[in-house]
């Protein structure tokens, strides 16, 4: 790891822990330090980091290097934003989308949207360092193109970055959304941990892999795509056409409509009230309800938590992560899922898989994928910047 990719993950740091962080010796170090600061590729920020004797003051990259874009693209929404190299978000914004409405459509108003954050900071097209985007499907992270996309078939092959170039020169990033979260993870904890997995649970399931403190993508990019795992080979027949796969009983949609049968059953005269007025349900529909304690929802949130476990039972067992972060849609339930999940989890897997495993909500919440998305162009860029010398 170069001293910039340490300045890098650590947000901020020392003269002396960068040093000591890195194969430099600490006169070597502190040489290329000056280089670098000279050169306006790091700067020192002013703030200060006990270090037991005098204060010592930090670095980061320069802010004078540009801007990075990162755009996080869902099924049913996205979201744009711009931030500093050291991933401070200058300006955001996020929308209902419809990824089905094909990528001319939702690309172009990416576009836009990205021009009008980076008015909204001050900043200009020449400034942008590189792009990162996260879609919803598997990736060729190579080639930055989606490989038939169980969500959005239209999508397929489709060269995103060549759509972004009618704007933008920087370089773009693609790559699968959970991947992406599971960056923005790895570079919030500043790779403090090195195993670990991210599910996100929202219109799909999909799991981002970081092994030995790097995003795992597999042989051709789609490792990690856990929401076709079978749970219950009667089960109903997923959009993939198999049987009883996880994201077909237990995803947004499958929540959704286990809600719907409960409210024209009469099951839930809450949800049955909802429905009347929204006309339809959704995942939120069902949080809200199982918030205020409606009994339909909280047994259609422990099912779907329960299955989820189930599915992510065999995982552990195969991978043994230390921590496991859930993210999505599913957040905006609170913590009968997780629990549902856990007791899942640790009934299902095998006792040393589990002595020390960790089940949480994503610590950077809705913000995981668009920080994520910035982490991926940084680092991505910095990786270039090495190559060539």
């Amino acid at each position: 790891m170069t001293l910039l990719d340490h300045v890098f993950w650590s947000s901020r740091i020392s003269r002396e822990a960068l040093a000591t962080g890195s194969s430099f010796s600490k006169s070597r170090a502190n040489a290329a330090v000056a280089g670098m600061l000279e050169q306006g590729v790091l700067e020192a920020t002013g703030e200060q980091v006990a270090t037991g004797g005098r204060r010592a003051e930090t670095l980061r990259l320069s802010r004078n290097l540009g801007v990075l874009l990162g755009a996080a693209l869902g099924a049913t929404g996205l979201e744009v934003g711009v931030m500093t190299p050291d991933l401070e978000l200058l300006a955001h914004h996020s929308e209902p989308a419809d990824v089905r409405d094909g990528p001319a459509r939702v690309l172009s108003r990416v576009r836009a949207l990205m021009r009008e954050q980076l008015a909204q900071c001050g900043a200009k097209v020449r400034d942008v360092i590189a792009i990162g985007i996260g879609v919803p499907g598997p990736v060729d992270f190579g080639l930055g193109q989606l490989v038939n996309p169980p969500l959005m078939p239209a999508w397929d092959a489709y060269s995103i970055r060549d759509d972004l170039k009618a704007d933008f020169t920087a370089p773009v990033y693609v790559d699968n959304d959970v991947n992406v979260m599971a960056l923005g993870e790895l570079w919030r904890m500043q790779r403090g941990l090195q195993n670990f997995l991210v599910i996100k649970v929202g219109t799909g399931i999909g799991c981002g892999i970081v092994c030995h403190g790097q995003v795992y993508r597999g042989a051709n990019g789609s490792a990690g795509d856990v929401g076709h795992i079978c749970v219950d080979p009667q089960g109903p027949r997923c959009h993939c056409g198999n049987l009883g796969c996880v994201e077909a009983m237990a995803a947004g949609p499958a929540i959704a409509r286990a809600a719907t049968e409960a409210a024209e059953s009469g099951d839930s005269p809450l949800l049955k009230q909802m429905l009347d007025q929204r006309g339809a349900l959704k995942l939120q529909d069902v949080a809200e309800a199982s918030r205020t304690g409606d009994a339909a929802a909280n047994a259609i949130v422990q099912r779907s938590g329960a299955l989820v476990g189930q599915m992510l039972a065999a995982v552990v067992n195969f991978y043994n992560p230390s921590h496991i972060f859930i993210g999505g849609g599913i957040q905006k339930i609170g913590p009968l899922f997780l629990a549902a999940v856990r007791q899942s989890v640790y009934h299902r897997s095998l006792a040393l898989s589990t002595r020390h495993l960790e089940i949480q909500y994503t610590p950077l919440g809705e913000r995981a994928g668009l920080i994520g998305a910035g982490v991926l162009g940084m680092q991505e860029s910095l990786q270039m910047r090495e190559a060539v010398g």
